[in-house]
């Protein structure tokens, strides 16, 4: 015979709903402000922007390899220098870029996190 565990609904596996006037006050009061919209603005479209290079670097240079091989980049062409070094120095670019920007923007809306 099984045992209902406490506080699952009996077949479901899920927890029960627990509404109390203490929850929905909390969630009430959570609204976000415009200056939490700015924050993600920002975010997200840093975010698009970052990715956006990511996908040409990883996947429109790959595509276009051939023809960028009539371009010569330190002795290479630019396909395989893009496929060997390129591509992985701009990645790198992109995450210091990245957790720079966005260290700049938590300090200015007063979400970073403290150095300990």
């Amino acid at each position: 015979m099984q045992q209902q565990k406490r506080g699952v609904t009996p077949g479901s596996g899920r927890p029960k709903s627990r509404k109390s006037s203490s929850t929905n006050n909390r969630r009430g009061s959570m609204q976000l402000t415009e200056r939490h919209r700015e924050y993600w603005r920002k975010n997200v479209r840093l975010t698009s922007i970052l990715l956006a290079i990511w996908f040409v670097v990883t996947y429109v240079v790959g595509f276009y390899a051939r023809e960028f091989n009539a371009i010569t980049v330190f002795g290479f062409p630019l396909g395989f220098y893009m496929g060997a070094q390129g591509s992985l120095i701009i990645y790198v670019v992109i995450i210091f870029y990245y957790a720079h920007y966005m260290n700049k923007l938590d300090k200015e809306y007063g979400v970073a996190e403290e150095d300990r």
